[in-house]
């Protein structure tokens, strides 16, 4: 299998697990704020890295100094946009912060593309043009209004791709698990920290019911599929893969009317059709030239 066919599967299989995040988030949140959900879930995270840098023995790429300005930088940046995404939740709607943050496909297009040296030829950006709208239909309100959660959530999206570009060239020094890894443990203390000081005690009774939702991101969402958003980037264009995460709302959609009995609207509906078109067009295999 080529290289950029298996970073388009790994990109399937990771919007699989991501595409449960707001479902298993909404029931945690509920218990114990958004904050703590983060934290909590980023300790499962940890936990998981850690087990797994042990039994394959990559706690000897932390001895590698040239890897550490990029592991710090994507640490940075990372922690940045969620730090902006969480405390901008709190003055905006979920619908809001999924259209905005989406708008990283157009950050990555305008840093990668147009400016940088990563090209794309006419068919694949249809394809992720195609996506692109279609999943702005889907998400986008009714009613979308900007407010200052929705500026910071902006500033997020706008983050994302250069929080990538530093993963991905971290890549060329360390394993994905020993970079989602460090950068879990870097950004834990200031989650943490931001959670104490913004959000209200947790009690035993409200962790206890959060707990299994908590297990389940941050073992499946937060560490799972970081290690196949890593070598997801690592094979192909952020570009590309920004636009393939379009199917994320699509299987979001289907497993909210599965679960929560969400039944999803006509736009919403509609919108899946350009996502799938854009979707074989972006992972269509090119004939070389010459």
């Amino acid at each position: 299998m080529k290289k950029e066919r298996e970073g388009e599967w790994l990109v399937v299989g990771l919007s699989f697990f991501e595409s449960w995040f707001p479902i298993l988030s909404i029931v945690s949140i509920s218990h114990i704020g958004a904050l703590y959900t983060y934290t909590y879930a980023s300790v499962v995270a940890l936990a998981f890295f850690l087990l797994v840098m042990y039994k394959r023995g990559l706690y000897s790429e932390l001895k590698n100094p040239l890897a550490y300005k990029d592991l710090l930088l994507t640490s940075f940046w990372i922690t940045l946009l969620f730090a902006l995404v969480f405390v901008g939740m709190g003055y905006t709607t979920a619908g809001n912060m999924s259209v905005i943050l989406f708008m990283q496909l157009l950050f990555s297009y305008l840093y990668f593309n147009l400016l940088g040296k990563e090209k794309m030829n006419m068919i694949h950006s249809m394809g992720a043009l195609l996506m692109g709208s279609g999943a702005l239909v889907i998400l986008v309100p009714n009613d979308l209004r900007f407010n200052k959660g929705d500026i910071l959530i902006l500033v997020a999206a706008a983050i994302a791709p250069i929080a990538n570009l530093y993963a991905k060239r971290a890549r060329n020094f360390c394993s994905s698990e020993t970079i989602v890894g460090f950068r879990t443990l870097a950004a834990l203390p200031f989650i943490a920290g931001m959670a104490w000081w913004l959000e209200p005690a947790v009690t035993p009774s409200s962790f206890y019911k959060a707990l299994p939702y908590v297990i389940l991101v941050g073992l499946f969402v937060f560490g799972i599929s970081k290690i196949m958003w890593m070598e997801a980037l690592y094979r192909i264009s952020i570009t590309k893969m920004s636009a393939m995460t379009a199917l994320v709302p699509v299987m979001t959609l289907c497993f909210a009317y599965l679960y929560l009995g969400e039944v999803p609207k006509f736009r919403q509906i509609v919108g899946i059709l350009p996502v799938l078109i854009g979707g074989y067009l972006l992972t269509r295999p090119l004939k070389q030239e010459g």
